[in-house]
């Protein structure tokens, strides 16, 4: 168990923080690298980007396996569902 003081943070916030983070660098990358007009640097933004999911997937991962970020499995009939619209046509 973690003990949390006044003004400090646990291991939960912190991986919470850190998870937050990520999602923001992700999201400014993806925007950089959409909006990109140099090949070399536009592959340079993507490279960080898949970076970036790598981390965000270990902390999601953490989180996950520790509770802290609980996910319910969908329906098969939902899966088939998306599957269908979005998929080409």
């Amino acid at each position: 168990m973690t003990h949390v003081t006044a003004g400090t943070m646990g291991d939960r916030e912190m991986l919470a923080d850190l998870l937050s983070s990520q999602k923001q660098a992700a999201g400014m990358y993806n925007t950089f690298a959409g909006e990109c007009k140099c090949t070399e640097l536009r592959d340079t933004f993507l490279n960080l980007l898949k970076e970036e999911h790598q981390i965000q997937s270990e902390l999601f991962c953490e989180m996950h396996s520790r509770g802290w970020y609980p996910t319910k499995e969908a329906p098969v009939t939902d899966i088939s569902t998306a599957k269908q619209k979005f998929s080409a046509s």
